[in-house]
């Protein structure tokens, strides 16, 4: 038969605990911070690591929601599968899985752009010819193999990742006292509109920088021992990043002006340099390997969800095809590649980023109604599954409501 591939050949279980979270670290991290960082402060001065921090919380009760589901649906394509097995409209499941998959492309399209900016320091050639470079060269990468991909991306990981520390070392070491200022950057005054509104007009930024550890669902297929290591992943992951995003933010607030980060594409390396006065070259290369880390990362991620909709019969099954050779989802893999290689040369980069975080929000509100819904109906839970209380569900819907219309109040 045409299809007998896509029929017999599956996904490999071969991912634990240490890949999950630092593939969910290198999505995260390379979506946001090398990137947006400078963005975030501009439109919420000191008060960007608040902007984090709001984001963290909303994205917190829907990581719960996210962690159950998990062990629920254990299938790729995450979020259009939950949304099926919970409300049962074909329709809706199509639409959910659709919003995804132009999530992610819009993500890597802007993740892309962000490590363009970051390689024209090094390369003098016109954006479009290093986008082109830069979404090609993952997408290689993607195809390889699930567990040579998340090798890769787990090595680049640990090297952004240690960027990062070292901003922050430096960052506090420079300004011993400066700790002392990082609760009131945590709670701008309530009855200053001005702070408030910046913190929610900068929070469609921020929220982008957190996609990631709702990415790491989209591997369960291929976890070893999902249902007891899946939630894990999830709450560590999260952890980690914003502690991470309010620190590194927290410094640059402290160390440069919104000036010179309105006119930088790589703020990240201007901060380099001036908390240690040396050539930035080092941290431009972290930023680099970090922003690609995050364009292979999401193009893993939106070729499963392709995957998986087909497998469903939601997409034409020709797309869900897996390689025999590289036990990969090729076809689904090169036509994400394609559409990001497009929306990256042709869309600005904080306009990629807010539509985004929007798709996203209505996505996530979704997900946590199904989980209100299968709890509503008394579906049980699998024997083992890590289960949450329905007030989390319900919370992280009216959370991300409330996001989405805080910033848009505020013409975020």
């Amino acid at each position: 038969m045409k299809h007998s591939a896509a029929e017999t050949v599956h996904l490999k279980r071969s991912i634990g605990l240490v890949g999950l979270v630092l593939y969910g670290l290198g999505v995260t991290i390379g979506a946001g911070i090398y990137v947006l960082v400078g963005e975030a402060i501009v439109r919420a001065g000191q008060y960007a690591p608040a902007a984090f921090l709001l984001s963290a919380i909303v994205m917190g009760f829907t990581a719960a929601s996210f962690a159950e589901l998990s062990g629920r649906v254990p299938q790729a394509a995450g979020e259009a599968v939950f949304v099926e097995k919970s409300f049962g409209l074909p329709w809706l499941t199509i639409v959910v899985g659709l919003a995804v998959l132009v999530e992610a492309m819009i993500a890597a399209a802007a993740i892309a752009v962000g490590s363009a900016g970051y390689l024209a320091e090094l390369i003098n050639l016109p954006k479009e010819v290093l986008v082109a470079f830069i979404v090609l060269g993952m997408a290689t990468i993607a195809s390889w193999g699930i567990r040579e991909s998340v090798a890769i991306a787990g090595a680049m990981t640990l090297v952004e990742v240690a960027g990062l520390l070292v901003i922050i070392y430096f960052g506090l070491v420079n300004e011993p006292n400066s700790l002392s200022a990082l609760p009131a950057a945590l709670m701008p005054p309530p009855t200053d509109w001005s702070a408030m509104s910046g913190v929610l007009a900068a929070s469609m930024i921020t929220f982008f920088a957190f996609i990631g550890f709702d990415d790491v669902v989209n591997l369960v297929e291929e976890a070893k021992n999902s249902k007891k290591i899946m939630p894990w992943a999830i709450g560590i992951t999260l952890s980690i990043v914003t502690v991470l995003y309010v620190l590194v933010s927290f410094v640059t607030a402290q160390n440069v002006s919104v000036q010179d980060l309105t006119g930088t594409s790589a703020p990240i390396s201007l901060l380099f340099e001036r908390l240690t006065g040396l050539p930035p070259l080092a941290i431009t290369m972290i930023a680099i390997i970090a922003t690609m880390n995050g364009v292979v990362i999401m193009l893993i991620m939106a070729a499963r969800v392709a995957y998986g909709m087909a497998k469903e019969g939601r997409l034409p099954a020709w797309i869900g095809a897996v390689s025999p050779r590289t036990k990969t989802p090729l076809r689904a893999t090169l036509l994400v590649a394609a559409a990001v290689l497009v929306l990256a040369i042709f869309t600005p980069l904080d306009t990629l980023a807010e539509t985004s975080s929007e798709v996203l929000l209505l996505v996530f509100v979704m997900i946590n109604l199904a989980l209100v819904w299968f709890k509503i109906k008394g579906v049980p839970a699998p024997a083992g599954t890590f289960t949450v209380h329905i007030a989390f569900p319900v919370a992280g819907a009216v959370f991300c409501v409330a996001l989405l219309l805080g910033a848009s109040l505020v013409g975020g």
